[in-house]
Order: structure tokens, then sequence, then C-alpha cells
């Protein structure tokens, strides 16, 4: 009966990996949809919306300070946000962490200089469910996402994404 349970649990997983793998990593800028609003409060205490930053282009990155391929993509948001923030650019950072300690820790040490929040199981539905991480997505001006990134993306293509979004009149 055990080696029954555990064939079964392996056969799912594969077919989850199977399904997470085979959708685009990438969704093109024709299919613009809106981003759906929420409200956190960030590690600092502040609440904020996502429609609080319309008119900004938005880096929304959902992580977790156990992914390694998070780790390795923070740095470039944190870059990006203090090169185009005076353009209109804005990151928030979404842990899906089940813990707010070492998310509290890691923002510490990583110096981020964006707004981090704990997520939710909700939250994540609402933007298609996060089966893997990371996922960013790239919001344009008028809160609409634009771009839709499945697990580690080259810091250069978000770049470009943005700096493309950034150059759109801000009305």
């Amino acid at each position: 009966m055990k080696k029954q349970t555990i064939l079964i649990l392996v056969v799912g997983l594969l077919v989850l990996g199977w399904l997470v793998l085979r959708r685009p990593s990438h969704q093109p800028a024709g299919s613009l949809r809106p981003a759906p609003d929420f409200s956190l409060t960030d590690l600092s205490g502040h609440n904020f919306r996502l429609s609080d930053y319309r008119g900004k282009v938005v880096v929304l990155d959902f992580w977790a300070t156990w992914c390694d391929p998070c780790k390795q993509e923070i740095p470039h948001f944190i870059e990006m946000q203090s090169k185009y923030a005076p353009q209109g650019l804005q990151v928030l950072g979404i842990s899906m962490d089940d813990d707010e300690s070492p998310v509290r820790q890691f923002q510490q040490q990583y110096k981020m200089n964006y707004p981090v929040a704990v997520g939710s199981p909700n939250l994540a539905d609402q933007y298609g469910g996060i089966l893997g991480l990371p996922i960013t997505f790239v919001i344009d001006r008028h809160g609409r996402i634009t771009a839709r990134h499945v697990g580690a993306t080259d810091g250069s293509v978000i770049e470009s994404e943005i700096q493309k979004l950034l150059a759109q009149p801000a009305s």
C-alpha cells in the first residue's frame, strides 16, 4: 500500500512539473489584461494597493527566500528600482514564504529598496496561480499586464520591457 501511495505522489508531481514547464514563460504584449488589484501591508508597516501605482510602470515579483533563482533576480530589481524610479518605475516584491521573519532578514541582507510584502494563496490565485517561483509581471502605467515571466529571467529582458513602457506617455 505504501509503495502504491508513493508511486501516485511521484506521478502527480511529474505531471505537475510537466504542466509548469509546458506553460509559456513569457506572455506576449498582445494580450493585455488588467492586473488584479490587491491591498497588502509591507514589511515596514505601510499599507499599499497595486492601484496606488497607476501612472507608474510596475514590476510585480512573486518570490521566496528559499528560491535560488529568486535570489539571482532580486539584485537586478534593486538596480532597476534605483535606475528607473525617477522615470516612473516601481518594483513590488511579494514573498510567498509562510513566515515574515526570514523575509525581513532577507530584505535587510539584500538591502531591497522597494516595498516587500508577504503574499497569500488567494493573491497568487488572482494572478493565475503561482506554481513555481519566481514569477514576474510587468504592468504598464494603465494597470495592464504586458508581460509574465515564469522562472528566472535575464534582467536585460525585463529591463528592455520596462524601458519601452517608460518611454510611453503617462496619460
